[in-house]
C-alpha cells in the first residue's frame, strides 16, 4: 500500500497492497481520481453479478476455461473482494474524513476486470485553532486507518501520524483548560473583592 500526498499535507490515501504478484504495481492515484470511476463500478458490479450466475466460467471469445484459467480467475475473484473489503473499511470508519475508492483493475481470463489494488484518500489534518476538535477527529482517523482486518504498513503510518496529532491536541487542550481555570480564580478574586491580608512584619505595636 502507498500513501499519496494529494497537494495537501492534510491529504493522504490508503491503498491495499497489491495482492497478485503479476499484477503491475500500484502508482498513486492525483487527488481528482480520488472517487471511482463510474464505468470500473459498473464493471465491477457485472462481476459480482457472474459470480452468482452459477455458469461454467468462458474466455472472452466464449471458449471454455482450462483448469489453470480457472484457478487464475477464482484467485482474482478473492483479491478482487479482499481489495474491496479493506476500502471499504476505511471508508466506513472514516466516515466524513475518508473520499471515494479508486481501484487498479486486471483483466481476467473471462474478459472482466478485477481490482488487484486500490487506495482511499484521507484528509487527516489537525484542526487548526481547535485541539478538541482535533482529538475527536485524530480517534475517527487511526480507528479509520486500522479498521481493515489486513491494516498494511501505510495504514500503521497514517495511524502513527494521528497518534502524533492526537498526543499534540491533548497537550494544547490542557494548556488552555489551565489558563482557563487561572483566568476564572483571577476574576472571582475579583469579584469578591478581598482586601489584601496585611504582613504581620510590617504591624506596628503601641508602647506598653
Amino acid at each position: 500500500m502507498t500513501i499519496a500526498v494529494l497537494g495537501a499535507a492534510s491529504l493522504s490515501a490508503w491503498a491495499s497492497p497489491t495482492f497478485n504478484a503479476g499484477a503491475a504495481t500500484l502508482t498513486p492515484s492525483p487527488a481528482s481520481a480520488a472517487n471511482a470511476d463510474p464505468a470500473e463500478q459498473d464493471a465491477a458490479d457485472q462481476t459480482s453479478s457472474s459470480d452468482e450466475s452459477g455458469v461454467a466460467p468462458k474466455a472472452a471469445d466464449g471458449t471454455p476455461l482450462g483448469p489453470e484459467q480457472i484457478e487464475q480467475l477464482e484467485q482474482l475473484k478473492q483479491t478482487d473482494r479482499a481489495v474491496r473489503q479493506h476500502e471499504m473499511a476505511h471508508q466506513t470508519v472514516g466516515g466524513a474524513y475518508a473520499g471515494g475508492a479508486s481501484y487498479d483493475y486486471e483483466v481476467g481470463p473471462d474478459g472482466q476486470r478485477y481490482a488487484v489494488a486500490g487506495e482511499v484518500s484521507i484528509d487527516y489534518g489537525p484542526v487548526p485553532n481547535d485541539p478538541k476538535a482535533t482529538i475527536e477527529k485524530m480517534q475517527t482517523v487511526i480507528a479509520a486507518a486500522l479498521a481493515p482486518a489486513d491494516p498494511s504498513p501505510k495504514d500503521y503510518q497514517v495511524a502513527a501520524q494521528a497518534r502524533q496529532y492526537l498526543l499534540e491536541a491533548k497537550l494544547e487542550a490542557g494548556m488552555q483548560s489551565r489558563e482557563m481555570d487561572q483566568a476564572r480564580a483571577g476574576a472571582e478574586g475579583n469579584d469578591r473583592g478581598d482586601a489584601p491580608v496585611p504582613d504581620p512584619s510590617t504591624e506596628t505595636r503601641s508602647a506598653a
